[in-house]
């Protein structure tokens, strides 16, 4: 199994995203770096939302045991941001989650689109 180091770990609100940091740990080497992100569109906000503030607390403290940092940025185009993230911590590889319904989503589709001839790998995690 390759390992990274530099990895990406794309979460959203969800407690589930547990399995994409533990993806992205496991994929970084012991002198690497783990990055967490979760880029919400500019009029959400979580704070008001109790179920979404818990969760998104329990993913910091997720991300804190594994040595990283969860960075929150508001953007209402969400691939470009990961992408422009991504670019500018020079990450090896990102990983983000499989859509609800399986498949590959507009989301992963334009995500990979943006990182075509950039050196950045997307690995995407089923859900399960």
């Amino acid at each position: 199994m390759n390992s990274y180091r530099s990895v990406l770990v794309c979460v959203t609100q969800q407690k589930s995203c547990e399995r994409l940091i533990k993806a992205g740990a496991a994929l970084k080497r012991d002198d690497g770096t783990l990055y967490v992100i979760h880029v919400t569109k500019e009029n959400w906000n979580f704070v008001d939302n109790l179920k979404d503030g818990k969760a998104m607390e329990y993913l910091f403290n997720l991300a804190k045991s594994h040595g990283a940092d969860l960075t929150i940025l508001n953007s209402d185009k969400i691939p470009e941001t990961i992408a422009q993230f991504a670019h500018h911590y020079d990450i090896e590889v990102i990983i983000a989650g499989e859509g609800p319904k399986g498949g590959e989503s507009s989301f992963i589709k334009r995500l990979t689109s943006l990182l075509q001839n950039t050196g950045t790998e997307l690995k995407v995690i089923p859900s399960n």
